[in-house]
């Protein structure tokens, strides 16, 4: 095998890399994996002309056929949206627009997050489980058959969790399951609505509605949860980390307890929001457009920002990796908005911390406190949110001191008054026949920077006819010797 940078450009070339093969359903169990009827249902009564169909990579081989066999019965125009700008948990309804879709079929993972702009179907794959193998990690994980236990499941084992429950209440009465629920008008949900239950309803929360007994808060449940590890577990523990969690892997059918880590978790959070009350540049990071209210949360955002004494920039990148954020050392932190299962970001590898909008507002708004409570839902901290915190009277001229407890400094939270009139008349000064940006931190890192990237010259380059480059890799182009 050749080495990844080898001097000799033959091998590079003609270097095999292994990729690993997926198979496509079976074509008579399309229909059955895929709800081509029920979409269809869908299509034809609701008279849609142009349907998007949204796939996450791991099921585009199957995409073709499916888009075919509904275009078959359908007669309407379908078009495949594959890589998503975002996660592929959200629905892309910006794709969908631009082929002028008038609805969308989103399959696979999904974080349920609301969205307003097209009518929605979700299609959720059925991954398969062992549930007599489910049941007897559940019975070595929870002795007490009277335990008051909480199931929450990832979307692609829906089908089964109705026959779940129906085993595990043989042996433990008090055993209730969430049941996913679609907000939103324009979602055509097949199976997703709300069913009577003797319990309370405590309200919607990440797709799911909650029936608790009444009188007993989420706090006094133990939660068992069947799926494998990922962004939706880690969504439920932060959220409701007062909770013991225990979980099962249908992949590997085994169960363990998940509640250690929740700890470390919070204090690594916690150690992100210090971060964020020592930064003066912060960057917004716009990691949806699908989810609804997201440009309200980036408006609260910029105030809040701006109260606390630090300058904003708001980036719009799509998928986000080191590379891209390693292009603006100027900021100091980045603040990402998306929906709650990417919010929470491992940022180990990137340069500067990104954090979540709650851990912004706990570092910006001297009225919310950092406690047991964690917020990875925007919205919630909206106007109307059952965690909102308006921002304190007065906050801007308040002329508070505290001390940093990464560097040890004292930092104020005063708005710096140049910096807000300079926001508000001409930021642009001539001096020294070089065009500078004043009061501006981002500007005066640049002018600090050695190289400041390629000149334009508008109008000093003279016009050439376009020539015949380079051809094979940079290590060894033709035209060069051995």
């Amino acid at each position: 095998m050749a080495a990844a940078f080898s001097s000799n450009s033959e091998n590079v070339i003609q270097r095999q890399v292994d990729v690993q093969e997926r198979r496509t359903t079976p074509a008579e169990k399309i229909d059955e994996f895929y709800e081509i009827q029920k979409t269809c249902e869908f299509v034809c009564q609701n008279h849609f002309g142009k349907v998007a169909l949204q796939f996450p990579d791991e099921l585009l081989h199957d995409s073709t056929a499916v888009a075919a066999e509904i275009e078959r019965i359908t007669q309407a125009k379908v078009f495949i949206l594959g890589d998503t700008s975002y996660g592929s948990c959200c629905v892309d309804e910006v794709a969908a627009e631009h082929v002028g879709a008038d609805c969308m079929v989103h399959y696979g993972r999904a974080c349920l997050s609301p969205s307003k702009r097209l009518p929605l179907m979700y299609v959720f794959e059925k991954a398969s489980i062992n549930l007599e193998k489910c049941k007897s990690a559940f019975r070595e994980l929870y002795a007490d058959t009277q335990a008051d236990i909480l199931i929450l499941y990832d979307v692609k084992y829906t089908h089964a969790i109705d026959h779940l429950v129906t085993l595990l209440r043989e042996e433990y009465p008090n055993v209730v399951s969430s049941r996913l629920v679609v907000e939103g008008e324009q979602c055509y949900s097949h199976g997703l609505t709300i069913r009577e239950t003797d319990g309370d309803q405590i309200g919607i929360h990440f797709g799911r509605q909650l029936c608790l007994k009444s009188g007993l808060s989420i706090e006094k449940y133990d939660v068992f949860y069947v799926g494998q590890d990922g962004p939706t577990l880690r969504n439920f523990m932060m959220t409701w980390n007062r909770c013991s969690f225990s979980s099962f892997d249908p992949l590997t059918s085994t169960g363990r307890l998940e509640s250690a880590g929740v700890n470390r978790a919070l204090m690594k959070r916690f150690y992100a929001i210090e971060r964020a009350k020592d930064a003066k540049v912060v960057g917004i990071l716009v990691g949806t457009l699908g989810v609804a209210n997201y440009l309200s949360i980036i408006q609260q955002l910029k105030e809040t920002i701006r109260s606390a004494g630090k300058k904003s920039y708001v980036f719009a990148m799509g998928k986000l990796n080191v590379p891209k954020l390693a292009n603006f050392l100027e900021i100091d932190i980045f603040v990402l908005i998306s929906c709650p299962e990417n919010a929470l970001l491992d940022a180990s590898e990137f340069y500067r911390p990104v954090v979540t909008p709650f851990e912004m507002e706990v570092a910006c708004n001297r009225k919310r406190e950092w406690s047991a409570e964690y917020v990875t839902d925007f919205r919630h901290l909206l106007p109307g949110g059952q965690n909102y915190v308006p921002l304190g009277e007065g906050q801007e001229e308040c002329d508070e001191t505290d001390v940093s407890l990464i560097t040890g400094a004292l930092r104020s939270n005063k708005l710096d008054s140049d910096r807000a009139e300079s926001s508000c008349g001409s930021s642009l000064v001539l001096r020294n026949q070089t065009l500078t940006v004043a009061n501006n931190p981002a500007a005066s890192f640049l002018v600090t920077r050695s190289w400041r990237g390629l000149e334009p010259k508008l109008g000093e380059t003279p016009v050439a006819k376009a020539v015949e480059g380079r051809r094979g890799i940079a290590i060894a182009y033709e035209e060069e010797g051995a």
